[in-house]
């Protein structure tokens, strides 16, 4: 299998229970071992905290103190904050980040709010790579306090069409958006899909069918999934060589570079 790009990683704690391998050295020393090369690396805080500024200057910081060549920050936004430019030019122009993750369902904002379209707007003239969270926990082993629902990707079907150089990953969107929609999206713009939800026989083969080669990537949700779960997707659906190099590393660096 080729070096991998993940694109799912988090750091920090998740709320609800502690997760194995969730201080940044013992999750670094997995991935490496596993084969990880890049990896992007957004907060557990940033679903739930306010003060988003703090969480984006503490993920920079341990990505930086931790492993540099490794750990790629994505900080959180939240469009509903009235500082949420300032957060944004924080994460491009002083943290240097590679790009932004969002999690509407944690944030309470839908995507065809007028706030929402305005940071994707900003989002792609800066160059700014961005992940959407579409689901990232079942709602069945959720919190009965706190509930989460999938996102409804829809709307980003026409956003995406008027913004040709937004570059969007929807993190967790297998198994919880209609297939329709996803080959819509894939057909509207520069949008990406990684596997971590992706289940079933032959899911990663059915998803390349649905939205192409070139729009799948390789993600683990690690460390609120188990990598080894990633990796046996690829390896039952029976992948070519030149396929798992496209979704391990090829799509995400051209993605990057783009």
């Amino acid at each position: 299998m080729s070096d991998i790009v993940d694109a799912n990683v988090w750091l920090s704690r998740w709320p609800f229970r502690r997760l194995p391998h969730d201080e940044p050295e013992a999750l670094a020393a997995v991935l490496r071992r596993h084969g990880v090369v890049e990896a992007w690396v957004g907060s557990f805080d940033g679903l739930l905290h306010r003060d988003l500024a703090a969480v984006n200057e503490r993920l920079k910081s341990e990505c930086r103190e931790t492993a540099a060549n490794l750990l790629a920050p994505f900080g959180t936004i939240n469009p509903r904050l009235p500082d949420w430019q300032e957060d944004l030019r924080r994460c491009h122009e002083e943290h240097r980040m590679p790009g932004i993750r969002l999690a509407p369902g944690y944030h309470g904002y839908r995507l065809d709010e007028p706030g929402f379209a305005a940071l994707l707007a900003e989002a792609a003239k800066r160059g700014l790579l961005v992940e959407l969270v579409v689901s990232l926990e079942d709602q069945r082993t959720q919190h009965p306090l706190l509930r989460a629902a999938p996102v409804d990707a829809a709307p980003l079907v026409e956003l995406v069409r008027r913004l040709p150089d937004l570059r969007l990953v929807l993190l967790g969107a297998p198994g919880v958006t209609k297939p329709d929609v996803m080959e819509r999206l894939a057909a509207a713009g520069q949008v990406y899909f990684e596997i971590a939800t992706q289940e079933g026989v032959g899911g990663v083969a059915k998803l390349i069918e649905r939205v192409t080669l070139d729009r799948v990537l390789f993600g683990s949700a690690s460390p609120l999934f188990y990598f080894d779960s990633a990796k046996l997707k690829l390896q039952e659906s029976e992948l070519t060589g030149e396929q798992l190099n496209r979704i391990c590393n090829a799509n995400a660096r051209r993605l990057r570079e783009s």
